[in-house]
C-alpha cells in the first residue's frame, strides 16, 4: 500500500509496519466492520473495525483521487500508540 501513499501517510504507514499492531498470537485478525464518509467529491473518510479475539482495534485513512484520477491514502490513523508529530519545517 506505500506506494498508494501521499504526504505524511507514507510515514505513518512505514511507521506502522514496523510495530505490526495489529499482529496477534494464535488469532487473525478480521475485519469487522466499514463505513465511510464522502467530505467532499474526490475524498473519501474511512474506517475499519479489526478483531482478533477479544481484542477490538480501529483504522482510519483518508483517500484523494488525484489529477491522474488514482486514489492515495494521505492520512491513517490506528487506535493504540501514535507515532511522534515531527514538523516539516
Amino acid at each position: 500500500m506505500l506506494r498508494h501513499t501521499a504526504g505524511r501517510a507514507y510515514d505513518e504507514l512505514a511507521w506502522l509496519a514496523e510495530r505490526g499492531p495489529l499482529r496477534t498470537r494464535g488469532t487473525l485478525p478480521v475485519v469487522r466492520d466499514i463505513g465511510y464518509f464522502e467530505p467532499r467529491p474526490g475524498a473519501l473518510e474511512v474506517f475499519a473495525r479489526i478483531g482478533a479475539g477479544d481484542q477490538l482495534r480501529a483504522m482510519a485513512f483518508r483517500l484523494e483521487r488525484g489529477r491522474d484520477l488514482r486514489w492515495r491514502c494521505t492520512a491513517v490513523e490506528l487506535g493504540g500508540p501514535r507515532r511522534p508529530h515531527v514538523d516539516d519545517d
